[in-house]
């Protein structure tokens, strides 16, 4: 299962984003009968979210998001204009926002980052049942 939604970079597209995700895990579960739990689908919306907000606060222009299902797994794609590779900062309790790599590599399974042609292409991976595999 997949889609692919075109956001316009705007500040709606953060929201745009969460509604796409609810959408699509509610499909695979009721169309597709796949087992996705309510923990994945409030942690898909939370990581498209910040990566969203990353892309509407760093990078010019559209955003692109691809939702995709496969072996057990959603993984989240977000692909923005900005060649930076974000890193996650080291913990401090006294900052104030920037924390949204930290929060995706905490909730995420696997986060893979690829630099293109244009821009930089982040992908971060839940299993589907809410419950970490084991590897």
């Amino acid at each position: 299962m997949r889609a692919g939604y075109a956001l316009d970079g705007s500040g709606g597209c953060i929201a745009s984003a969460r509604r796409h995700v609810a959408a699509f895990l509610d499909r695979a579960r009721t169309e597709h009968r796949l087992p996705v739990s309510q923990r994945t689908r409030d942690l898909a919306q939370l990581v498209a979210s910040e990566l969203v907000t990353n892309a509407h606060k760093y990078a010019p222009g559209p955003v692109l998001m691809e939702l995709r299902i496969s072996a057990g797994r959603v993984d989240i794609v977000v692909w923005d204009s900005d060649p930076a590779i974000p890193a996650a900062r080291s913990a401090d309790p006294g900052r104030v926002g920037q924390h949204g790599m930290e929060i995706i590599k905490a909730v995420a399974e696997d986060l893979f980052v690829e630099q293109e042609a244009v821009g930089k292409r982040i992908t971060a991976r839940l299993n589907l049942a809410g419950t970490p595999s084991v590897a």
